[in-house]
């Protein structure tokens, strides 16, 4: 779900009719997953955050098309809920979990151990798992927990499984950013929380432009081998990502939710850049809500800015020391 930060009272009362038009009026995709023939028997993915919302929706499409679907999610209950929906929803007895939790980066690597330990192949990675709306709060590892779960933990899983995908290719890495990536700032010392984004929900912003520049960069180093890297809106959706704000959000999203995409119309996109024929051999490209190319901001095409948060990004994950 990506709800604008800057609306809020007095204006949000006046502008409501005409957010919950465009709302509406960008509810359908250019792209319907269901008209897509592509089928994934014998390819691995993985999906994170698939045990509700974008991430079960995508999950579920995977498992359909008969890939071997690992949902990688924090809580095991929940999670090993959502694989016993996918795999009574679509016959498909190769959906399992796995725990991870992109906010801990020993997680991240004992997650990826155990996948190169147990794994021959992955085709399609999927960095679905995100928040927005938590408090400004530094994990044990020293890192500011926000910016941490949507970007650094993602950051690390993918080059911790980078080789398994080449080794698998063509294969796809897919990261669901924003459209708010817009207004987002880089700054590597929001990483430790040594500063601050200043605006309401900035570092939900921020970490999704951090999303498009690794995007891009990764697509950059990936060249010649087989393995593509996109980053994607999923444009504004209707899922639990606002219970971590307060009522005053809560009940404005609540008045906007008939006008939201749902959770299978938001995940189309992911879906789009994860198995389509059109985005085959396309990499360090953004894609919008309806599957279209788009031209990210200014500062998410900035290769010198992208380059420098790769290399705190290495810094801080411990990959300049080789795994």
């Amino acid at each position: 779900m990506e709800l604008p930060g800057a609306l809020s009272p007095p204006w949000w009362l006046l502008l409501l009719p005409l957010l919950a038009l465009l709302l509406w009026a960008t509810r359908r995709s250019s792209w319907e997953p269901r008209e897509c023939p592509a089928d994934l028997t014998g390819k691995t993915v993985i999906v994170t955050g698939a045990n509700s919302g974008i991430g079960k929706c995508v999950a579920m499409d995977l498992a359909r098309r008969n890939a071997r679907t690992i949902l990688a999610c924090r809580s095991r209950e929940r999670g090993q809920a959502a694989v016993e929906e996918i795999r009574a929803a679509t016959g498909n007895p190769a959906v399992v979990l796995r725990l991870l939790d992109t906010g801990s980066l020993a997680s991240v690597r004992a997650f990826a151990s155990a996948v190169l330990r147990e794994e021959s192949r992955l085709d399609v990675l999927v960095n679905n798992a995100g928040i927005t709306g938590l408090p400004f709060a530094i994990t044990s590892e020293g890192l500011e927990q926000t910016f941490a779960i949507n970007y650094l933990g993602p950051f690390l899983l993918t080059n911790l499984l980078l080789d398994l995908l080449k080794a698998s290719a063509p294969a796809r890495v897919v990261n669901v950013s924003s459209f708010r990536h817009s207004v987002g700032t880089v700054d590597t010392g929001f990483l430790t929380g040594q500063r601050r984004p200043g605006r309401y929900d900035a570092a939900y912003s921020s970490t999704k432009l951090m999303n498009v520049l690794f995007t891009a960069e990764l697509a950059r180093r990936l060249q010649g081998t087989g393995v593509t890297a996109n980053a994607l809106s999923p444009g504004v959706v209707s899922t639990g990502i606002m219970r971590h704000f307060s009522w005053t959000a809560r009940a404005l999203f609540g008045l906007l939710r008939p006008f939201m995409k749902s959770a299978e119309q938001g995940a189309a996109s992911t879906i789009f850049c994860a198995v389509s024929e059109e985005a085959a051999g396309i990499s360090g490209k953004y894609f919008d809500s309806s599957c279209r190319l788009a031209l990210p901001s200014a500062a998410a095409r900035d290769a010198a800015l992208a380059r420098k948060l790769w290399e705190a990004s290495e810094r801080l994950t411990g990959l300049t020391e080789r795994e």
